[in-house]
């Protein structure tokens, strides 16, 4: 048994906590009664009435004259399509050009140059 056990089974018990007392209760509040509304009854708007709509006279459209639309005659529709010209298609070159390289250092300038020492 290591010496830490042996400390904590020979220490005497925590002594036990106080009780408290109980909380005290809560005091009731008292019912609030209101008073009740007043009955009176409530306004009403005048109603009025508006006087009837004229009446309209009734529109009578006159018949539509019964002419007879010349029938012309069926014009027959080709069946088949003429054949289309034969236009050769444009050649897709199959080789990507090289781009050019690009120097990596920028000339000197003779003007922006530092003055030659004497």
């Amino acid at each position: 048994m290591s010496l830490a056990a042996r400390q904590l089974l020979q220490t005497p018990a925590a002594p036990s906590l106080p009780t408290l007392p109980p909380l005290p209760s809560v005091p009731t509040l008292p019912q609030a009664t209101l008073p009740p509304l007043p009955s009176t009854p409530l306004p009403t708007l005048p109603t009025t009435t508006l006087p009837p709509l004229p009446s309209l006279p009734k529109t009578t459209l006159p018949p539509l004259p019964s002419t007879q639309i010349p029938s012309s005659p069926n014009p027959s529709l080709p069946t088949t399509l003429p054949p289309l010209p034969a236009t050769p298609l444009p050649t897709i070159p199959t080789t990507i050009p090289s781009i050019p390289t690009i120097p990596t250092t920028i000339p000197t300038i003779p003007f922006f140059s530092p003055p030659p020492s004497n």
